[in-house]
């Protein structure tokens, strides 16, 4: 039998890039790979007053809108110059505020389709590139939603968005390989930072996660670690798949609804 899978022996010396790293599910992610022994770099628009921290290493950052692809390549190359290398790409950037859709302006729309979809399809065209060109090549992990496989009501476009980066990462799965591997993570609901304004203070966050089967909503970490897992060699024979990770899922409405008697 092999030895047990030593995760900061294969991140050591590894260079990861993640988009929107410097807070909610990104900053986990970050803080994930940092305390797996990678370098990580974590992009945005404004640099956070505190940087993701993972043990005793600590990530970089570099200014930049992910929705300009002159930007984004400028991502790319501050982390080869940095490091040498781009091993891991996570897309995770992305997000939308909620948006009557009959009345949803085509700007609106199209900024949020720009956000999550065309910017993670640039940002892995242009980390290919780099990794087709390296020994080891590279791995991609797309963040999506449940919200492309299920309806996405008040936030149409963003639904819509995650759908086709699900779609996208099946296409790049082929296109890509064997060199790189590009999969996806679908998540499910999240307490994060902002969790208060989606689901209202601790009791409502309770009682959303009460709906789940797994019995609450999932921590950064739970997220995290599904991320970490496709990035490493242990998943070195996934490639274009969606990992749905909701702790079970939603209960489908109905059973709140039937007025059947119910096993006790």
């Amino acid at each position: 039998m092999s030895d047990p899978f030593d995760l900061r022996s294969y991140f050591a010396g590894r260079s990861v890039l993640v988009t929107g790293g410097a807070r909610g599910l990104g900053r986990g992610i970050a803080e994930r790979f940092l305390d797996a022994g990678a370098d990580v770099v974590i992009c945005g628009r404004n640099q956070p007053d505190e940087l993701p921290a993972g043990g005793s290493r600590q990530a970089s950052f570099v200014a930049a809108d992910v929705r300009d692809p002159e930007q984004s390549q400028r991502v790319i190359d501050a982390c080869v110059e940095r490091h040498g290398r781009l091993d891991v790409l996570v897309n995770n950037a992305g997000g939308a505020p909620p948006s009557d859709t009959a009345t949803a302006s085509p700007r609106f729309s199209t900024s949020i389709i720009t956000l999550n979809l065309i910017a993670p399809l640039v940002l892995a065209q242009q980390a290919n590139v780099v990794m087709q060109r390296q020994p080891e090549g590279g791995a991609i992990v797309n963040i999506a939603s449940v919200s492309g496989l299920r309806p996405s009501p008040n936030t149409a476009a963003y639904g819509a968005a995650k759908a086709g980066l699900i779609n996208l990462t099946a296409t790049l799965g082929v296109e890509f390989a064997p060199r790189v591997r590009v999969n996806c993570v679908s998540a499910g609901y999240i307490v994060t930072e902002q969790a208060h304004l989606f689901y209202g203070d601790e009791a409502g966050i309770a009682a959303v996660g009460r709906t789940i089967p797994l019995g609450h909503m999932a921590a950064l970490d739970e997220i995290a670690d599904v991320v970490v897992f496709c990035a490493s060699s242990l998943a070195r024979y996934v490639c274009g798949e969606n990992i749905v990770v909701h702790g079970g899922g939603e209960n489908p409405a109905y059973m709140d609804a039937a007025s059947a008697d119910r096993p006790s």
